[in-house]
């Protein structure tokens, strides 16, 4: 006869995602708020910030979101005047994304986010990028099986 057991929360791998998400935005949020960004804003305003110029739909590619959930969180950055949407010369069914002068003076005041989540963390920056390369390999098992 087989054994079958009720799954216990604490066992799973996806509650410990779950919950430690939860804890690390509830950090970011906090550190945020004094740029007036929220999580998915700052996620944009950091692929800017490496590369200014891009497509929405390599800012959607890069952070795994589509257009639809896209589309009004970067209007509201257009609005606070941290960036610009312009048609595409080359190809006009293509959005660019250009930081404004604002958007690119933001960057200065989030160069201490990091630093402060890693002390939030409480662990060694070697530790954490352990970490960091473990996450991105299960991503891509998972995004290889899913598909």
């Amino acid at each position: 006869m087989e054994s079958t057991t009720t799954p216990l929360l604490d066992d799973q791998l996806c509650f410990a995602l779950y919950s430690t998400g939860l804890a690390m935005n509830k950090v970011y949020r906090k550190l945020l708020r004094k740029l007036g960004l929220t999580y998915p804003q700052y996620l944009v305003m950091l692929v800017l910030w490496e590369r200014d110029g891009v497509t929405v739909s390599d800012i959607g590619a890069r952070l795994f979101l589509d257009s639809a959930t896209l589309t009004p969180l970067l209007k509201r950055l257009e609005a606070a005047g941290l960036l610009a949407r312009a048609r595409s010369n080359a190809d006009e069914r293509q959005v660019v994304l250009s930081l404004t002068d604002a958007g690119r003076a933001l960057a200065q005041q989030a160069a201490a986010i990091q630093e402060q989540m890693l002390r939030a963390a409480a662990c060694a920056p070697g530790e954490l990028a352990a970490l960091k390369r473990q996450l991105e390999g299960l991503r891509a098992k998972l995004a290889a099986g899913a598909g």
